[in-house]
């Protein structure tokens, strides 16, 4: 099969192959020197730059990029890979997965995350890399014991982690706070709308005009108040009798109907909020 590069490739072609394809079609075909399918991926010892540079060491790639590296031994006579880079180093993280075509295992991928600094106080980065090994690879690492070559070749994918969570925190961070204002700000006229004082005596109420006019003719009304009740309770309710609050379209206001037969006999006012219009 002949190979493609980059420059040879049909427009609109992206390269997304699955788990599966990057084993069987190249890093297998790179590993026994065979032409890949396509001669996108460079030859890049990875751990010879900074994550934030590799982009520029290859021709193809968008959010993500590819490679094909060699991994060395962290000690001589071990299998540990050295995942040292310029100015920080690679961290394993989760289990590595096996990656199968069939019944057959054929790979392995492992995850790792960049951190800046040395170990164990380095600083976790937004980088990550998906590493693909044959699945012979160990096998292979252990017939080679003195030798700082690990693997000839493993297949590297990098990309940066995107914050869409945090933005979206952000967002549903902005209109709690808004929440929180509004609720506030209707506390604070409720607490404004409450803050009256539970008695008033009907004289308050006349001057400040809270009931309107007494009679549709102007007249006024002397009103008989108990000895005992030097204020009126606004929540004691209206005894029965010929007396009825009457809600005035025209004013927004309760005016008072009088019964002429009825005019030694107390007179209580009902709800002070009503009164105000606050339950309308």
């Amino acid at each position: 099969m002949e190979a493609r590069t980059s420059s040879e490739l049909p427009p609109g072609f992206r390269f997304h192959p699955t788990d599966e394809e990057l084993i069987l079609y190249y890093l297998c075909n790179q590993a026994t020197s065979k032409p890949c399918p396509a001669s996108i991926i460079p030859e890049v010892d990875i751990y010879k730059f900074d994550p934030w540079e590799l982009p520029d060491k290859t021709e193809f790639g968008e959010n993500e990029w590819y490679f094909f590296s060699p991994r060395d031994r962290k000690y001589p006579n071990g299998v540990r890979p050295n995942r040292a880079a310029v100015s920080g180093y690679w961290k394993a993280t989760g289990t590595d997965k096996p990656i199968h075509s069939g019944f057959k295992q054929v790979g392995v991928k492992k995850s790792l995350v960049f951190y800046k600094g040395r170990p164990p106080k380095g600083v976790k980065t937004d980088w990550i890399m998906h590493e693909f090994r044959l699945a012979e690879s160990n096998k292979q690492g252990s017939r080679k014991i003195g030798s700082m070559r690990l693997d000839d070749w493993v297949l590297c994918r990098i990309y940066k982690k995107k914050h869409v969570g945090k933005a979206f925190d952000k967002r549903e961070e902005h209109s709690t706070v808004q929440m929180t204002n509004l609720t506030a700000a209707n506390h604070d006229g409720e607490q404004k709308m409450m803050n009256l004082p539970r008695t008033y005596s009907l004289t308050y109420l006349l001057d400040m005009n809270y009931l309107g006019p007494v009679f549709s003719d102007g007249s006024t009304l002397d009103f008989q108040i108990n000895g005992g009740n030097i204020g009126i309770d606004p929540f004691v309710k209206s005894q029965p009798g010929e007396m009825a609050n009457h809600y005035a379209a025209d004013s927004g206001k309760y005016q008072v109907k009088q019964s002429s037969s009825n005019m030694d006999q107390p007179i209580f006012v009902k709800q002070v909020y009503d009164l105000l219009g606050y339950d309308q």
